[in-house]
């Protein structure tokens, strides 16, 4: 195709709809944004270990990843299949839990394996308290999910033997060594985390663009129009928690043995799902960026505000007054991002660069 064929008057808007819908302009986005994420993965890969110091990399960097995790398990389940859950944190625990008893009973498994497999376990039991949505939807499936928080965390309480029958009530992390490679570091801690993220990331995206990810966003937007058109909707639900729950129980396994070190049942508590959710909410639900997004507000806004705070009224505030002053504003600015955009952070951040796209014209 030549520039007279483009704008020949003959043709009218002939030529600029060819030129719209040429596949050049797309491969160029797609080969940009694929230079940009490959750029950004050398950059996490390479610079945190090489710059970072032990405490950024093991109490910022590796639960900000962890709870990115968390965060797109849930939303595979809320933002995209549009089934509410507030018992996140309790198929964390079951990935905890089970990757344990497989490390500690099966100890031939490799670490990744393991974590897998407790994943795959957690799936399962997602799949179980995953049958009420065939009958309940919105708040009482919430109730549902609530109810599966409390049973779960109430059985790894009660069990010993999910805790190898220890008086303490926890589980230790055992020695984290991957084919030979010892993992015990903080930098070692932080590679594992990275890769299971960027993988599950990768399937993830892949997942939403698919057939399946089609029919989860059908259900969402409507079930009953999705059930007409011939979309099995209970076993996509179903399919939709087992993926969540997957997301999550590697999450919990990572949480328990790359952040924590050791772990309860109190650890993956519903303080823990309130969290998850708040992510999905304030990154923004639908959305694979979100998730982190939302994971960045909920783990570096505390601290940002801790460092103000004690830098500017340090001696001056009582230590807990100071806290809960950081607890309302936190609160505050969570409510303001809400009404100012409830499609959360991403959705900021895209209208600022279609404003900024378009400038001098519009800003």
């Amino acid at each position: 195709m030549n520039m007279s064929q483009l704008i020949a008057p003959s043709r009218g808007f002939t030529g600029l709809s060819a030129l719209l819908n040429h596949p050049a302009p797309l491969v160029l986005y797609l080969r940009h944004r694929y230079w940009a994420l490959t750029v950004l993965l050398l950059v996490a890969a390479v610079l945190p270990p090489a710059v970072g110091s032990e405490y950024w990399l093991s109490a910022i960097l590796v639960p900000f990843l962890i709870l990115s995790l968390a965060g797109l398990g849930l939303n595979l389940l809320t933002g995209y299949t549009g089934q509410t859950s507030v018992g996140s944190a309790g198929f964390m625990a079951v990935g905890a839990f089970s990757t344990y008893a497989l490390l500690i009973r099966v100890p031939v498994l490799p670490l990744p394996v393991s974590i897998v497999l407790g994943g795959l376990i957690a799936a399962v039991i997602g799949l179980v308290f995953g049958v009420p949505s065939g009958r309940i939807k919105g708040f009482y499936l919430m109730v549902t999910s609530l109810a599966a928080q409390f049973f779960l965390e109430w059985v790894f309480s009660k069990f010993t033997w999910f805790y190898n029958n220890g008086s303490s009530g926890t589980i230790a992390a055992p020695s984290l060594d991957v084919a030979g490679v010892n993992l015990n570091t903080p930098v070692g801690k932080y590679a594992l985390v990275l890769a299971f993220v960027v993988a599950l990331t990768w399937v993830a995206t892949n997942l939403v663009r698919s057939q399946t990810g089609r029919n989860w966003m059908a259900i969402r937007d409507m079930d009953t129009a999705a059930a007409v058109v011939g979309i099995p909707v209970f076993r996509y639900k179903l399919l939709a928690f087992a993926v969540s729950s997957f997301y999550l129980g590697i999450a919990g396994a990572l949480w328990a043995f790359a952040y924590l070190g050791s772990a309860s049942a109190q650890s993956f508590g519903i303080t823990r799902s309130f969290q998850i959710l708040f992510i999905i909410i304030i990154g923004g639900m639908g959305s694979i960026a979100g998730n982190f997004v939302g994971a960045a507000f909920i783990s570096l806004l505390p601290l940002l505000l801790d460092t103000l705070g004690q830098s500017v009224f340090a001696g001056h505030v009582d230590a807990g007054l100071l806290q809960n002053i950081q607890k309302v504003i936190f609160g505050v600015l969570i409510i303001w991002f809400l009404i100012k955009e409830p499609d959360g952070l991403v959705r900021i951040f895209q209208s600022a660069k279609e404003r900024f796209a378009l400038w001098p014209l519009r800003l």
